[in-house]
């Protein structure tokens, strides 16, 4: 009997625990590739987002995304390569709308080329944009999650963290830091009702995903290995963002997260 009640009340609730009315969110990256897709879900789920990109007018329509959905959305520009931009951006999310409950660090750059012909400015581009960026915008937002004992950190980082693949060192390098942060994170702020989780997604069919893989036959040995046998869509990344924001994943931390069809399984 006591199993039973168990199950009908966790049932019951069960759309609730999905859910994220009157939840903020910080999404960068919001603009292109995986973003628009973020804000879209999350504001389905009743967030109001707080959209970063670096063009304000490449941010309307995910604005009209959030206001199809009556979803408050606040479009704030920032250059995540330079930290003061991105210590400001964090600064004016929070005057604007207070605590942000929802993290999502989503940005990321990346220049494909061999460890001997990568360059230091690219090199220390690729890790501000995607190491120093999302460790900043943590460190900002992070005290009001405190003050408030709750919050979710999503960090977006790769299949590259945990499987090699040329020409991608410093991309690599970025992304395993991301995973080592996020570990961090949940060390550090755990106790406070603070989860912080990385996404490894494999290839995923964004326009920029298309563009790079689909030159000649560059796919087809990542496919023949793919136990799914095709990329992820960014649809599939995003439903795991969604579970990670919201209440359904509060025991989940410090986790990263393979969404590569069974990739790194073999």
């Amino acid at each position: 009997m006591r199993l039973s009640i168990l199950r009908s009340v966790a049932v019951t609730d069960l759309s609730s625990r999905f859910r994220l009315d009157g939840r903020k969110a910080l999404v960068t990256g919001a603009s292109r590739g995986l973003g628009p897709i973020i804000c879209e879900v999350l504001a389905a789920a009743g967030a109001d987002i707080v959209a970063v990109a670096r063009n304000e007018a490449d941010l309307q329509p995910v604005c009209k995304i959030a206001a199809h959905h009556e979803r408050k959305c606040l479009q704030l520009t920032a250059d995540l390569a330079q930290a003061e931009s991105v210590t400001h951006v964090a600064r004016q999310a929070l005057a604007e709308w207070g605590a942000i409950d929802v993290l999502v660090n989503n940005a990321g750059v990346s220049f494909p080329r061999s460890l001997i012909d990568q360059s230091v400015e690219e090199w220390d581009l690729i890790q501000a944009v995607n190491l120093r960026a999302p460790w900043l915008l943590a460190r900002e937002l992070a005290p009001a999650m405190i003050a408030q004992k709750r919050g979710k950190i999503i960090n977006i980082s790769s299949q590259t963290s945990s499987v090699a693949l040329i020409d991608h060192g410093a991309y690599a390098a970025s992304k395993n830091g991301l995973n080592g942060l996020t570990k961090v994170m949940t060390a550090e702020w755990a106790i406070h009702n603070i989860q912080a989780n990385a996404i490894c997604p494999t290839i995923v069919w964004t326009p920029m995903g298309a563009r790079v893989w689909s030159e000649g036959d560059k796919l087809k040995p990542f496919l023949a290995r793919m136990p799914a046998g095709r990329v992820a869509t960014p649809e599939e990344i995003a439903d795991v963002v969604l579970f990670l924001a919201t209440q359904a994943s509060d025991m989940v931390n410090g986790q990263e997260l393979f969404v590569d069809g069974g990739y790194t399984a073999l």
